[in-house]
C-alpha cells in the first residue's frame, strides 16, 4: 500500500526558501503538470503563489483539482 501521510520538502521561490507539504498524490500531480506545462516545479509554485489568497499547500491543492476538472471539461 502507498503511503498517504503527507511530504514535506523545500523549494525555493522567487528567490526565497519555502516548504510545501502535500500528500504524495499531490506531489505526484504537481510534478506531471509542471511537466505538461515545460515549466521547472518551483516555477509553476511561484506562478501559484502569486495568485494566492490562502496558505501555499491549500493552494497548490485547489489549483490542481482546478486543473483537474478543467481536463475532464467540467470547469
Amino acid at each position: 500500500m502507498a503511503a498517504h501521510g503527507p511530504i514535506k520538502r523545500s523549494l525555493t521561490v522567487q528567490g526565497h526558501a519555502t516548504s510545501l507539504t502535500l500528500e504524495p498524490v499531490f506531489w505526484a500531480a504537481l510534478r506531471e503538470a509542471a511537466e505538461a506545462e515545460g515549466r521547472s516545479l518551483a516555477g509553476l509554485v511561484a506562478e501559484i503563489d502569486e495568485a494566492r489568497t490562502t496558505n501555499l499547500s491549500s493552494a497548490v491543492r485547489v489549483w490542481l483539482f482546478e486543473r483537474a476538472r478543467r481536463a475532464a471539461g467540467s470547469g
